[in-house]
């Protein structure tokens, strides 16, 4: 058995980690300092080393139709857009029309809302009314936990073969493998987890990025 490898970050060695990669992007920045004024939902929002590396993966793959499965106010669809080719389409699914609203400025003064789609209503009720013969190169799963298998299903179906698809908050704040905790939330995610773990339609790793995050490559 190999010897456990991994490093247990702080904020100094966070700090360093973000210094370390292209994640200082001033318009980012500016979309996070607005949502911060939202108070404690602003946590959803994803890090900066998380868009970056949806960026990177969205240009490596060279991804042209992708998904967003919970927007919230942008910051991550920000990051697919803009790796996009000019052709490339994002269609995002989020449901509280405030936050909509954020987002769709801060994609105007980017100059990239012309590659997206932002459709405001139940994200389950968006992907199931899609045409049979859509299909997705890229999509990021980050929205209400108990349906996140429902989107995983409806995301997989639509997704090429060799597309990628990630799943965000999959470590849950370490509460995956507290077994006192049975919340709702947090037996979604756990479900999740085990299900692609032995899912042969996909291959798949699971980062120690931000809350955790499952890269998943459709076979």
């Amino acid at each position: 058995m190999a010897a456990e490898k991994f490093v247990s970050l702080n904020s100094e060695l966070y700090a360093y980690v973000l210094g370390h990669g292209h994640n200082n992007d001033p318009l980012l920045a500016k979309l996070a300092a607005e949502t911060a004024r939202l108070g404690p939902s602003s946590a959803m929002q994803i890090t900066p080393e998380e868009g970056t590396l949806m960026s990177i993966l969205v240009r490596a793959i060279g991804a042209h139709q992708a998904l967003e499965v919970g927007t919230f106010t942008g910051y991550s669809a920000l990051c697919v857009a803009r790796a996009l080719p000019p052709d490339g389409r994002l269609l995002c699914c989020e449901i509280n029309p405030s936050w909509a609203e954020i987002a769709r400025r801060f994609w105007a003064e980017a100059g990239v809302a012309h590659k997206i789609d932002l459709v405001v209503r139940p994200a389950l009720e968006t992907l199931r009314a899609l045409p049979a013969q859509k299909s997705f190169d890229f999509a990021f799963i980050d929205a209400d936990k108990p349906n996140y298998r429902a989107y995983y299903e409806e995301v997989l179906k639509r997704a090429r073969a060799g597309a990628l698809i990630l799943i965000d908050n999959v470590l849950w704040g370490g509460n995956v493998i507290n077994h006192n905790d049975q919340s709702e939330d947090t037996r979604a995610i756990r479900e999740l987890n085990d299900f692609i773990a032995a899912d042969q339609r996909v291959e798949a790793v699971m980062l120690p990025v931000a809350d955790g995050l499952t890269v998943a490559r459709k076979k």
